[in-house]
């Protein structure tokens, strides 16, 4: 399993299980299984994995959310990507920024910054240190489970 970093966004409560997910949101499938471990009681490790190639706007949605990471609000950015895939695009970023009370002018300076691409690109290349090559891809107890978690793997983990 890739090592934990103190730089991992981690929840979830203490002594849960370690499960590491690398995805990205603008994948449909990352949202889906975001949602089923939620409801687990697991210590939830999420990385960026941006496929630009095939989902463009993953790349900055994983810049807006270190930038809001930033003023201490990943997760709740982190949630409303995951709600609406669908509108990804630099006015809905902002809107969101506004709901969750950022100050925007910080936000855009970050979401822009070398600071935050460097941190999205870390985690891109752990990925491909690990082997990781589809969204999402779980770590469960050093084992790589590429697509979406199975009704089995999802099972093991309650």
């Amino acid at each position: 399993m890739p090592p934990l970093s103190v730089d991992d966004h981690v929840r979830g409560p203490d002594g849960g299980r370690v499960v590491i997910m690398y995805a990205n949101f603008e994948c449909p499938y990352c949202a889906a299984a975001e949602l089923c471990l939620r409801e687990l009681p697991l210590r939830l490790v999420f990385r960026h994995f941006p496929v630009r190639t095939s989902q463009p706007r993953s790349f900055p949605a994983a810049c807006a959310v270190e930038a809001a990471a930033r003023q201490d609000a990943f997760w709740p950015m982190h949630d409303a990507l995951f709600a609406d895939q669908g509108r990804l695009e630099d006015p809905h970023l902002w809107a969101r920024a506004e709901r969750l009370g950022l100050d925007l002018g910080v936000f855009e300076a970050d979401r822009r910054s070398e600071t935050v691409a460097a941190r999205v690109r870390v985690d891109f290349r752990s990925a491909i240190r690990a082997g990781v090559a589809t969204t999402p891809t779980l770590f469960v107890d050093g084992v790589r489970h590429g697509g979406p978690p199975s009704d089995e793997l999802l099972a093991s983990l309650a």
